[in-house]
């Protein structure tokens, strides 16, 4: 099979989505690979690497999507890749598509086979292909949040960590998941006062344990979310509903009673964000100030720092990979049904429940498609 491997357009997004190493599992396993010019610069990754795993250059993305049957991307096709997309050819990549009605129309109407990273799941009922990602962003997430802290960024001024006789940021996680735990993680070791809340008991007690008693856990309702958001002096979200919108937790009401210069990091905002006065942003312009608070809702967050996360991810999407170009999409989601889960369009139609759920638009069972 000949696999696409494409420049990434969207605003300062430097991953790619197969490193070298990658590329060279691929040509051993039989596989062409074309990989357009400069694909891999964000990573520190030059042609003439990709040329010394086995792949050759392309000049163009036109050029990658033409002849490609499987495209292997990190994010979703801007517009000016959507007229490049063609009846049939597989595209596996991150999409998003509850909170973006505008890509999941074009993908609809292109035919293609769309296979999202986001909702590929486990054996075990994770994620794999997310989590990787989220435990960059979850990570990241306290590391801007600091930043956004200083006064220089609009925050409040107050140091995460604080100092002997003045007390440490209170920093509110909003999820007990893969974003949760690891921005859980920073936070503690940054020695701030951590507080999660989750809607799942066994999530509470496993952070609990993680963690021996170091962060307050909390029973995810409106009383409990409402006190911490307004105590807390920076709020990170790792919400997660797989393939559906974010529930909006933080009001507007909330966040115009939050401290002046409070911070609010939105991991959630690819899934369309957990506050109604979350919007996307990128990195060229990644914050905006809304009744003093600064919102942090930069949706390819891990984009901040590519070589980690397109490693982390490599590892993660390689044997879906392989298994697509050696089988081919029909014999590779039918014989798993975890990368079944990651079908979101085929054939003209939504196959995944909760993105057509989210999209108001009408569901057609993966094995119908597969049939």
């Amino acid at each position: 099979m000949l696999i696409g491997v494409p420049k990434e357009i969207k605003i300062h997004e430097y991953r790619v989505g197969m490193t070298p190493a990658a590329v060279r599992e691929a040509v051993a396993h039989g596989h062409s690979v074309l990989v357009q010019t400069q694909a891999g610069a964000g990573i520190g990754a030059t042609d003439e690497d990709y040329r010394r795993a086995g792949a050759d250059i392309a000049a163009s993305a036109e050029e990658v999507f033409a002849a490609a049957e499987l495209i292997v991307k990190v994010k979703e096709p801007q517009p000016a890749e959507w007229p490049l997309l063609r009846a049939g050819q597989v595209l596996f990549t991150y999409l998003h598509l509850a909170a973006d009605a505008l890509l999941a129309q074009a993908l609809l109407r292109s035919g293609v086979i769309a296979i999202a990273y986001e909702t590929v799941t486990s054996p075990a009922g994770g994620l794999p292909l997310l989590a990787p990602m989220s435990e960059v962003a979850g990570r990241l997430a306290v590391q801007v949040g600091a930043r956004c802290l200083e006064k220089s960024a609009g925050g409040m001024g107050t140091l995460l960590a604080g100092v002997p006789g003045v007390p440490p940021a209170r920093v509110l996680i909003l999820g007990a998941g893969v974003v949760g735990s690891n921005a859980a993680q920073i936070a503690i070791g940054c020695g701030a006062q951590v507080v999660v809340i989750d809607r799942s008991a066994e999530a509470l007690r496993r952070i609990d344990a993680l963690f021996h008693g170091r962060a307050i856990t909390l029973f995810s309702n409106r009383d409990n979310i409402e006190r911490e958001v307004l105590r807390a002096d920076l709020v990170i979200s790792g919400l997660l509903i797989p393939g559906a919108a974010t529930p909006k937790l933080i009001t507007r009401e909330m966040v115009a009673n939050m401290k002046p210069g409070a911070v609010l990091v939105d991991v959630a905002i690819d899934q369309g964000g957990s506050a109604e006065t979350s919007r996307p942003t990128t990195h060229a312009e990644p914050t905006y100030v809304v009744d003093g608070v600064v919102h942090y809702m930069v949706a390819n967050m891990p984009a901040a720092v590519p070589r980690t996360a397109t490693y982390a991810l490599g590892n993660a999407t390689l044997p879906f990979v392989l298994a697509l170009a050696d089988k081919g999409w029909r014999r590779a989601l039918a014989e798993d049904p975890h990368l079944k889960n990651g079908l979101n369009v085929a054939a003209g139609a939504i196959t995944h429940k909760a993105v057509a759920r989210a999209l108001n638009l009408p569901y057609t069972p993966a094995d119908a498609v597969l049939a």
